[in-house]
Protein backbone atom coordinates (compact mmCIF):
# COMPACT_ATOMS: atom_id res chain seq x y z
CA UNK A 1 0.00 0.00 0.00
CA UNK A 2 1.49 3.55 -0.90
CA UNK A 3 2.43 5.86 1.25
CA UNK A 4 -0.19 8.37 2.08
CA UNK A 5 0.79 12.11 0.56
CA UNK A 6 -2.02 13.84 1.90
CA UNK A 7 -1.20 16.39 4.76
CA UNK A 8 -4.07 18.68 6.38
CA UNK A 9 -4.97 19.89 3.12
CA UNK A 10 -8.58 19.22 1.99
CA UNK A 11 -9.48 15.85 1.49
CA UNK A 12 -11.77 15.83 -2.56
CA UNK A 13 -15.36 13.86 -1.97
CA UNK A 14 -14.52 11.02 -4.31
CA UNK A 15 -11.27 10.36 -1.59
CA UNK A 16 -13.54 9.99 1.35
CA UNK A 17 -14.46 6.60 1.42
CA UNK A 18 -14.66 5.69 5.28
CA UNK A 19 -17.81 5.62 7.09
CA UNK A 20 -19.25 6.02 10.68
CA UNK A 21 -18.28 1.94 11.07
CA UNK A 22 -14.45 2.63 10.34
CA UNK A 23 -14.88 5.47 12.59
CA UNK A 24 -15.93 2.94 15.65
CA UNK A 25 -13.73 0.36 14.37
CA UNK A 26 -10.67 2.80 14.73
CA UNK A 27 -11.65 4.67 18.14
CA UNK A 28 -12.30 0.92 19.62
CA UNK A 29 -9.36 -0.51 18.14
CA UNK A 30 -6.55 1.75 18.65
CA UNK A 31 -7.64 1.99 22.74
CA UNK A 32 -7.55 -0.97 23.67
CA UNK A 33 -4.11 -1.24 24.20
CA UNK A 34 -2.04 -0.98 27.95
CA UNK A 35 -1.63 2.66 27.20
CA UNK A 36 -5.59 3.22 27.82
CA UNK A 37 -5.85 0.40 30.63
CA UNK A 38 -3.55 1.80 32.90
CA UNK A 39 -5.70 4.98 33.32
CA UNK A 40 -8.40 2.72 34.95
CA UNK A 41 -5.20 2.02 37.28
CA UNK A 42 -5.08 5.84 38.22
CA UNK A 43 -8.22 5.60 40.95
CA UNK A 44 -6.98 2.29 42.40
CA UNK A 45 -3.28 4.80 42.98
CA UNK A 46 -5.22 7.46 44.79
CA UNK A 47 -6.55 5.24 47.20
CA UNK A 48 -10.26 4.94 46.04
CA UNK A 49 -11.91 1.36 46.40
CA UNK A 50 -13.34 -0.78 43.47
CA UNK A 51 -16.89 0.52 42.52
CA UNK A 52 -15.65 4.60 43.59
CA UNK A 53 -12.81 3.78 41.28
CA UNK A 54 -15.18 2.15 38.40
CA UNK A 55 -17.73 5.70 39.25
CA UNK A 56 -15.07 8.00 38.67
CA UNK A 57 -13.79 6.66 35.33
CA UNK A 58 -17.57 6.09 34.10
CA UNK A 59 -18.71 9.30 35.02
CA UNK A 60 -15.34 11.17 33.97
CA UNK A 61 -15.70 9.68 30.31
CA UNK A 62 -19.70 9.61 29.61
CA UNK A 63 -18.58 13.63 30.43
CA UNK A 64 -16.09 13.96 28.34
CA UNK A 65 -17.46 11.81 25.04
CA UNK A 66 -20.38 14.81 25.70
CA UNK A 67 -17.96 17.34 24.97
CA UNK A 68 -15.92 15.78 22.57
CA UNK A 69 -17.55 13.72 20.43
CA UNK A 70 -19.38 16.65 18.53
CA UNK A 71 -15.74 17.88 17.47
CA UNK A 72 -16.42 14.65 14.87
CA UNK A 73 -18.66 16.67 12.89
CA UNK A 74 -16.23 19.77 12.21
CA UNK A 75 -13.97 17.95 10.05
CA UNK A 76 -17.14 16.09 8.61
CA UNK A 77 -17.85 19.59 7.28
CA UNK A 78 -14.39 20.75 6.47
CA UNK A 79 -12.49 17.73 5.02
CA UNK A 80 -9.44 18.95 7.00
CA UNK A 81 -7.98 17.86 10.92
CA UNK A 82 -9.48 19.58 13.32
CA UNK A 83 -6.72 21.71 14.43
CA UNK A 84 -6.74 22.96 10.88
CA UNK A 85 -10.75 23.82 11.07
CA UNK A 86 -10.41 25.68 13.89
CA UNK A 87 -8.72 28.30 12.12
CA UNK A 88 -12.48 29.44 11.38
CA UNK A 89 -12.59 30.79 14.83
CA UNK A 90 -9.32 31.40 15.69
CA UNK A 91 -7.91 32.20 12.09
CA UNK A 92 -5.90 30.45 10.19
CA UNK A 93 -2.57 31.34 11.79
CA UNK A 94 -4.27 31.67 14.90
CA UNK A 95 -5.27 27.87 14.57
CA UNK A 96 -1.67 27.02 15.22
CA UNK A 97 -3.43 27.14 18.79
CA UNK A 98 -4.70 24.19 17.91
CA UNK A 99 -2.07 22.55 16.12
CA UNK A 100 0.04 22.96 19.69
CA UNK A 101 -2.36 21.59 21.66
CA UNK A 102 -2.70 18.91 19.78
CA UNK A 103 0.90 18.17 19.25
CA UNK A 104 1.14 17.97 23.13
CA UNK A 105 -1.78 15.90 23.95
CA UNK A 106 -0.59 13.46 21.10
CA UNK A 107 3.19 13.39 22.52
CA UNK A 108 2.29 12.85 25.80
CA UNK A 109 -0.17 9.96 24.82
CA UNK A 110 2.48 8.72 22.72
CA UNK A 111 4.65 8.64 24.69
CA UNK A 112 2.66 7.19 27.50
CA UNK A 113 1.70 3.94 25.46
CA UNK A 114 5.02 2.97 24.05
CA UNK A 115 6.30 3.49 28.35
CA UNK A 116 3.75 1.40 29.69
CA UNK A 117 3.56 -1.27 26.88
CA UNK A 118 7.44 -1.60 27.17
CA UNK A 119 7.63 -1.63 30.99
CA UNK A 120 4.98 -5.06 30.60
CA UNK A 121 6.98 -6.39 27.83
CA UNK A 122 9.99 -6.61 29.38
CA UNK A 123 8.59 -7.94 32.21
CA UNK A 124 6.91 -10.54 30.62
CA UNK A 125 9.96 -11.53 28.65
CA UNK A 126 12.08 -11.74 31.75
CA UNK A 127 9.58 -14.44 33.25
CA UNK A 128 9.50 -16.24 29.57
CA UNK A 129 12.75 -16.00 28.79
CA UNK A 130 14.89 -14.69 31.46
CA UNK A 131 15.57 -11.25 29.71
CA UNK A 132 17.40 -9.19 31.98
CA UNK A 133 15.37 -6.06 33.32
CA UNK A 134 18.12 -4.03 32.91
CA UNK A 135 18.34 -0.78 31.11
CA UNK A 136 19.60 -1.87 27.79
CA UNK A 137 16.95 -4.61 27.77
CA UNK A 138 14.31 -1.76 28.37
CA UNK A 139 15.68 0.85 25.97
CA UNK A 140 15.90 -2.41 22.82
CA UNK A 141 11.91 -2.73 23.38
CA UNK A 142 11.47 1.04 23.76
CA UNK A 143 13.32 1.73 20.68
CA UNK A 144 12.05 -1.60 18.72
CA UNK A 145 8.33 -0.23 19.71
CA UNK A 146 9.13 3.01 18.39
CA UNK A 147 10.30 1.50 15.12
CA UNK A 148 7.18 -0.51 14.17
CA UNK A 149 5.28 2.94 15.24
CA UNK A 150 6.52 5.08 13.15
CA UNK A 151 6.09 3.01 10.14
CA UNK A 152 2.53 2.63 10.62
CA UNK A 153 1.65 5.93 11.21
CA UNK A 154 4.18 7.17 7.95
CA UNK A 155 2.03 5.01 5.73
CA UNK A 156 -0.83 6.98 7.14
CA UNK A 157 -4.30 6.44 7.69
CA UNK A 158 -5.42 3.40 5.31
CA UNK A 159 -2.97 1.23 6.99
CA UNK A 160 -3.94 2.48 10.34
CA UNK A 161 -7.39 1.84 9.72
CA UNK A 162 -6.72 -1.44 8.58
CA UNK A 163 -4.59 -2.21 11.75
CA UNK A 164 -7.67 -1.32 13.85
CA UNK A 165 -10.19 -3.17 12.35
CA UNK A 166 -7.47 -6.25 13.06
CA UNK A 167 -7.04 -4.85 16.72
CA UNK A 168 -10.62 -4.47 17.35
CA UNK A 169 -11.08 -7.77 17.62
CA UNK A 170 -7.80 -9.44 18.55
CA UNK A 171 -7.64 -7.27 21.20
CA UNK A 172 -10.82 -7.66 22.66
CA UNK A 173 -10.43 -11.60 22.88
CA UNK A 174 -7.29 -11.12 24.74
CA UNK A 175 -8.91 -8.66 27.41
CA UNK A 176 -11.09 -11.07 27.56
CA UNK A 177 -8.81 -14.25 28.58
CA UNK A 178 -6.94 -11.31 30.79
CA UNK A 179 -10.58 -11.36 33.07
CA UNK A 180 -10.40 -15.19 32.73
CA UNK A 181 -6.84 -15.12 33.94
CA UNK A 182 -6.73 -12.34 36.85
CA UNK A 183 -10.49 -13.25 38.01
CA UNK A 184 -8.94 -15.68 40.92
CA UNK A 185 -7.09 -13.36 42.57
CA UNK A 186 -9.65 -10.52 41.98
CA UNK A 187 -10.87 -9.05 45.64
CA UNK A 188 -12.73 -6.03 46.87
CA UNK A 189 -10.80 -5.25 49.65
CA UNK A 190 -8.55 -2.48 50.22
CA UNK A 191 -4.97 -2.90 48.71
CA UNK A 192 -1.79 -2.60 50.83
CA UNK A 193 -0.25 0.21 50.12
CA UNK A 194 -2.80 2.66 48.73
CA UNK A 195 -1.84 4.77 51.88
CA UNK A 196 -5.55 6.02 52.29
CA UNK A 197 -6.71 8.97 49.98
CA UNK A 198 -4.66 10.78 48.34
CA UNK A 199 -6.09 14.21 48.57
CA UNK A 200 -7.18 13.69 52.38
CA UNK A 201 -10.92 13.05 51.88
CA UNK A 202 -13.19 11.06 49.69
CA UNK A 203 -14.71 13.54 46.96
CA UNK A 204 -11.83 15.70 46.24
CA UNK A 205 -9.57 12.70 45.63
CA UNK A 206 -13.11 10.95 43.57
CA UNK A 207 -13.07 14.76 41.66
CA UNK A 208 -9.61 14.17 40.96
CA UNK A 209 -10.18 10.11 39.63
CA UNK A 210 -12.71 11.93 37.81
CA UNK A 211 -10.76 14.16 36.01
CA UNK A 212 -7.35 12.12 35.55
CA UNK A 213 -8.55 8.78 34.32
CA UNK A 214 -12.06 9.12 33.27
CA UNK A 215 -12.46 13.25 31.60
CA UNK A 216 -8.87 12.87 30.24
CA UNK A 217 -9.55 9.82 27.53
CA UNK A 218 -12.26 12.04 25.49
CA UNK A 219 -10.22 15.02 25.87
CA UNK A 220 -7.20 13.52 24.36
CA UNK A 221 -9.33 13.21 21.11
CA UNK A 222 -10.62 16.60 20.81
CA UNK A 223 -7.83 17.28 18.04
CA UNK A 224 -7.99 13.66 16.92
CA UNK A 225 -11.22 12.47 15.50
CA UNK A 226 -11.34 14.94 12.93
CA UNK A 227 -8.27 12.79 11.60
CA UNK A 228 -10.41 10.30 10.78
CA UNK A 229 -13.83 11.92 9.83
CA UNK A 230 -12.25 13.90 7.50
CA UNK A 231 -12.29 10.74 5.26
CA UNK A 232 -16.18 10.51 5.83
CA UNK A 233 -18.10 11.94 2.81
CA UNK A 234 -21.10 14.06 4.12
CA UNK A 235 -22.74 13.54 1.20
CA UNK A 236 -23.40 9.64 2.09
CA UNK A 237 -23.32 9.76 5.53
CA UNK A 238 -25.72 12.02 7.81
CA UNK A 239 -24.17 14.11 10.62
CA UNK A 240 -26.31 12.06 13.10
CA UNK A 241 -24.51 8.83 11.98
CA UNK A 242 -21.15 9.93 12.19
CA UNK A 243 -22.16 11.79 15.83
CA UNK A 244 -23.21 8.13 16.88
CA UNK A 245 -20.47 6.66 15.75
CA UNK A 246 -18.33 8.65 18.11
CA UNK A 247 -20.27 8.37 21.15
CA UNK A 248 -20.34 4.28 20.70
CA UNK A 249 -16.57 4.72 19.75
CA UNK A 250 -15.08 6.60 22.36
CA UNK A 251 -17.57 4.83 25.19
CA UNK A 252 -16.53 1.59 24.60
CA UNK A 253 -13.17 2.19 23.01
CA UNK A 254 -12.14 4.30 26.53
CA UNK A 255 -14.40 2.26 28.75
CA UNK A 256 -13.29 -1.65 28.27
CA UNK A 257 -10.00 -1.06 28.81
CA UNK A 258 -9.83 1.38 31.39
CA UNK A 259 -12.29 -0.70 33.47
CA UNK A 260 -10.44 -3.41 32.55
CA UNK A 261 -7.24 -1.31 34.11
CA UNK A 262 -9.29 -1.27 37.43
CA UNK A 263 -10.39 -4.85 37.25
CA UNK A 264 -6.65 -5.68 37.28
CA UNK A 265 -5.23 -3.27 39.38
CA UNK A 266 -7.39 -5.04 42.57
CA UNK A 267 -6.40 -8.51 41.09
CA UNK A 268 -2.54 -7.85 41.06
CA UNK A 269 -2.48 -5.91 44.22
CA UNK A 270 -1.48 -3.18 41.85
CA UNK A 271 -1.29 0.05 44.25
CA UNK A 272 1.58 2.12 43.91
CA UNK A 273 2.72 0.36 40.07
CA UNK A 274 0.98 -1.34 37.67
CA UNK A 275 3.46 -3.10 35.37
CA UNK A 276 5.29 -4.95 37.30
CA UNK A 277 2.18 -5.92 39.54
CA UNK A 278 -0.02 -7.02 36.34
CA UNK A 279 3.27 -9.83 34.90
CA UNK A 280 4.00 -10.66 38.32
CA UNK A 281 0.54 -12.17 38.95
CA UNK A 282 -0.35 -13.50 35.08
CA UNK A 283 -0.86 -17.32 35.24
CA UNK A 284 2.09 -18.56 33.39
CA UNK A 285 -0.71 -19.80 30.56
CA UNK A 286 -1.26 -16.29 29.93
CA UNK A 287 2.03 -14.45 29.24
CA UNK A 288 1.79 -15.05 25.95
CA UNK A 289 -1.04 -13.32 24.70
CA UNK A 290 -0.50 -10.65 27.95
CA UNK A 291 3.12 -9.91 25.62
CA UNK A 292 0.51 -9.90 22.35
CA UNK A 293 -1.24 -7.05 24.19
CA UNK A 294 1.67 -5.22 25.14
CA UNK A 295 3.00 -4.51 21.79
CA UNK A 296 0.56 -4.99 18.76
CA UNK A 297 -1.70 -2.99 21.42
CA UNK A 298 0.61 -0.31 21.91
CA UNK A 299 1.42 0.20 18.05
CA UNK A 300 -2.15 0.62 17.13
CA UNK A 301 -2.67 3.28 19.61
CA UNK A 302 0.96 4.91 19.30
CA UNK A 303 0.57 4.52 15.49
CA UNK A 304 -2.59 6.83 15.43
CA UNK A 305 -1.25 9.39 17.88
CA UNK A 306 2.04 9.64 15.88
CA UNK A 307 -0.01 10.13 13.17
CA UNK A 308 -1.73 12.54 14.46
CA UNK A 309 1.25 14.56 15.48
CA UNK A 310 2.86 14.47 11.64
CA UNK A 311 -0.34 15.98 10.84
CA UNK A 312 -0.20 18.95 13.63
CA UNK A 313 3.68 19.42 12.82
CA UNK A 314 2.41 19.50 9.29
CA UNK A 315 0.29 22.29 10.11
CA UNK A 316 2.91 23.87 11.98
CA UNK A 317 5.61 23.87 8.82
CA UNK A 318 4.23 24.00 6.21
CA UNK A 319 7.01 23.37 3.78
CA UNK A 320 7.46 19.71 6.05
CA UNK A 321 6.12 16.40 4.10
CA UNK A 322 4.03 14.48 6.34
CA UNK A 323 6.37 11.91 6.62
CA UNK A 324 8.96 13.96 7.27
CA UNK A 325 7.27 15.37 10.37
CA UNK A 326 5.83 12.39 11.63
CA UNK A 327 9.76 11.26 11.61
CA UNK A 328 10.48 14.26 13.55
CA UNK A 329 8.09 14.06 16.05
CA UNK A 330 8.48 9.75 16.40
CA UNK A 331 12.28 10.82 17.82
CA UNK A 332 10.88 13.51 20.58
CA UNK A 333 8.45 11.23 21.90
CA UNK A 334 10.84 8.29 22.19
CA UNK A 335 13.54 10.57 23.91
CA UNK A 336 10.00 11.37 26.21
CA UNK A 337 9.81 7.44 26.89
CA UNK A 338 13.69 7.25 28.06
CA UNK A 339 13.44 10.15 30.69
CA UNK A 340 9.80 9.30 31.56
CA UNK A 341 11.21 5.93 32.33
CA UNK A 342 14.66 6.83 34.18
CA UNK A 343 13.51 10.02 35.75
CA UNK A 344 9.53 10.41 37.04
CA UNK A 345 7.12 8.42 38.85
CA UNK A 346 4.73 6.81 36.78
CA UNK A 347 1.65 8.14 38.89
CA UNK A 348 3.03 11.87 39.28
CA UNK A 349 3.68 12.28 35.65
CA UNK A 350 0.50 10.87 34.35
CA UNK A 351 -1.63 12.84 36.67
CA UNK A 352 0.18 15.76 35.96
CA UNK A 353 0.51 15.58 32.04
CA UNK A 354 -3.07 15.00 32.19
CA UNK A 355 -4.56 17.53 34.08
CA UNK A 356 -2.59 20.70 32.53
CA UNK A 357 -3.24 19.34 29.31
CA UNK A 358 -6.99 19.19 30.06
CA UNK A 359 -7.18 22.98 31.25
CA UNK A 360 -5.39 23.78 28.41
CA UNK A 361 -6.87 22.10 25.71
CA UNK A 362 -10.89 21.95 27.22
CA UNK A 363 -11.65 25.77 26.49
CA UNK A 364 -9.85 25.48 22.44
CA UNK A 365 -12.64 22.51 22.30
CA UNK A 366 -15.25 24.70 23.85
CA UNK A 367 -14.53 27.53 21.66
CA UNK A 368 -14.55 25.48 18.47
CA UNK A 369 -17.84 23.85 18.97
CA UNK A 370 -19.33 27.28 20.02
CA UNK A 371 -17.97 28.84 16.14
CA UNK A 372 -19.92 25.51 14.38
CA UNK A 373 -22.94 25.78 16.25
CA UNK A 374 -22.83 29.58 14.76
CA UNK A 375 -21.97 28.55 11.68
CA UNK A 376 -24.27 25.83 10.99
CA UNK A 377 -21.59 23.71 10.20
CA UNK A 378 -20.93 25.67 6.82
CA UNK A 379 -17.29 26.48 6.50
CA UNK A 380 -14.99 28.05 3.42
CA UNK A 381 -12.68 25.03 3.09
CA UNK A 382 -11.04 26.81 0.57
CA UNK A 383 -10.38 29.81 2.73
CA UNK A 384 -9.14 27.11 5.67
CA UNK A 385 -6.17 26.26 3.80
CA UNK A 386 -4.84 30.07 3.07
CA UNK A 387 -1.77 29.44 5.56
CA UNK A 388 -0.82 26.36 3.94
CA UNK A 389 -0.39 27.82 0.36
CA UNK A 390 1.21 30.83 2.00
CA UNK A 391 -1.34 32.97 0.66
CA UNK A 392 -3.19 35.90 2.50
CA UNK A 393 -6.78 36.92 2.76
CA UNK A 394 -9.88 34.78 2.80
CA UNK A 395 -12.92 34.43 5.12
CA UNK A 396 -10.93 33.68 8.36
CA UNK A 397 -7.66 36.58 7.71
CA UNK A 398 -8.98 38.73 10.52
CA UNK A 399 -6.00 40.47 11.60
CA UNK A 400 -2.97 39.15 9.67
CA UNK A 401 -4.36 35.87 10.15
CA UNK A 402 -5.45 35.68 13.67
CA UNK A 403 -8.47 36.26 15.50
CA UNK A 404 -7.28 37.79 18.76
CA UNK A 405 -10.89 37.75 20.84
CA UNK A 406 -10.56 34.29 20.54
CA UNK A 407 -7.07 33.71 21.16
CA UNK A 408 -7.75 35.88 24.05
CA UNK A 409 -10.59 33.89 25.40
CA UNK A 410 -8.55 30.69 24.68
CA UNK A 411 -5.35 31.73 26.85
CA UNK A 412 -7.78 33.40 29.22
CA UNK A 413 -9.76 29.93 29.89
CA UNK A 414 -6.60 27.97 30.01
CA UNK A 415 -4.76 30.51 32.73
CA UNK A 416 -8.22 30.17 34.88
CA UNK A 417 -7.54 26.02 34.38
CA UNK A 418 -3.41 26.12 35.34
CA UNK A 419 -4.65 28.12 38.50
CA UNK A 420 -6.96 25.61 39.20
CA UNK A 421 -5.71 23.26 39.06
CA UNK A 422 -3.87 20.38 41.78
CA UNK A 423 -0.79 18.53 40.60
CA UNK A 424 1.23 15.99 42.78
CA UNK A 425 3.90 18.87 42.98
CA UNK A 426 1.74 21.99 42.51
CA UNK A 427 -1.84 23.51 43.82
CA UNK A 428 -3.06 26.38 42.20
CA UNK A 429 -4.07 29.67 43.89
CA UNK A 430 -7.70 29.24 42.78
CA UNK A 431 -7.75 26.10 44.86
CA UNK A 432 -8.57 27.99 47.62
CA UNK A 433 -11.80 29.26 46.22
CA UNK A 434 -12.97 25.24 45.11
CA UNK A 435 -12.63 23.67 48.61
CA UNK A 436 -9.48 22.28 47.71
CA UNK A 437 -11.52 20.50 44.78
CA UNK A 438 -9.60 20.35 41.11
CA UNK A 439 -12.14 21.75 38.71
CA UNK A 440 -9.71 23.08 36.13
CA UNK A 441 -10.85 21.23 33.60
CA UNK A 442 -14.92 22.91 34.29
CA UNK A 443 -13.57 26.14 35.72
CA UNK A 444 -11.16 26.76 32.09
CA UNK A 445 -13.94 25.92 29.31
CA UNK A 446 -16.50 27.67 31.09
CA UNK A 447 -13.92 30.41 31.36
CA UNK A 448 -12.81 30.25 27.85
CA UNK A 449 -16.53 29.71 26.50
CA UNK A 450 -18.00 32.71 28.05
CA UNK A 451 -15.20 34.75 26.88
CA UNK A 452 -15.45 34.01 23.77
CA UNK A 453 -19.14 35.17 23.56
CA UNK A 454 -18.91 38.00 25.26
CA UNK A 455 -15.63 39.42 23.28
CA UNK A 456 -17.78 38.20 20.06
CA UNK A 457 -21.09 39.29 20.73
CA UNK A 458 -21.30 41.90 18.35
CA UNK A 459 -18.98 40.84 16.18
CA UNK A 460 -19.76 39.66 12.36
CA UNK A 461 -20.09 35.62 11.58
CA UNK A 462 -17.07 34.16 9.52
CA UNK A 463 -17.23 31.30 7.35
CA UNK A 464 -19.86 31.58 5.10
CA UNK A 465 -18.24 30.00 1.81
CA UNK A 466 -17.09 33.19 -0.68
CA UNK A 467 -17.00 35.39 2.34
CA UNK A 468 -14.10 37.11 0.88
CA UNK A 469 -11.43 36.23 -1.96
CA UNK A 470 -8.12 34.96 -0.99
CA UNK A 471 -5.22 37.36 -1.80
CA UNK A 472 -2.43 35.57 -2.99
CA UNK A 473 1.22 36.57 -1.52
CA UNK A 474 4.13 37.24 -3.34
CA UNK A 475 5.76 34.37 -2.10
CA UNK A 476 5.80 31.49 -4.74
CA UNK A 477 6.36 27.96 -4.92
CA UNK A 478 3.21 27.51 -2.67
CA UNK A 479 2.72 24.02 -1.64
CA UNK A 480 -0.15 21.64 -1.01
CA UNK A 481 -0.18 20.37 2.48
Amino acid sequence: MPIEQRGVDTIPDEERTSGPRDLVSILIGSNLCLGVVVFGWLPVSFGLGFWQSVSAVVAGTVLGTALTAPLALVSLRTGTNLSTSSGAQFGVRGRLVGSVVGLLLSLGYTALTIWIGGDVMVGTLHRLLGLPADGLSYGVVYALLAAATVTGAVFGYRVLLRLSRVLALAMTALLILGVVAYAPDFTLSALPGAGGHLLGSFWPTWLLALVAAGLSGPIAFITLLGDYTRYVSPARHSSRAVLGAAWLGLIAGLLIPQLFGTFTAYAAGAALDYAGPLVAASPAWYLVPLLLAASAGSVGNAGLMLYSMGLDLDAILPRASRARATCAVALTATACVFVGHYAWEAQDAMTSFVLLLTAVGTPWAVITLIGFARCRGEYDADALQVFNRRSRGGAYWYRSGWNLRATAAWALGAAVGVLAVSLPTYEGPLLALTGGVDCSFLLSGAVGGAAYLALTARAEPVGTPGAVEPVPSAASGDRVA
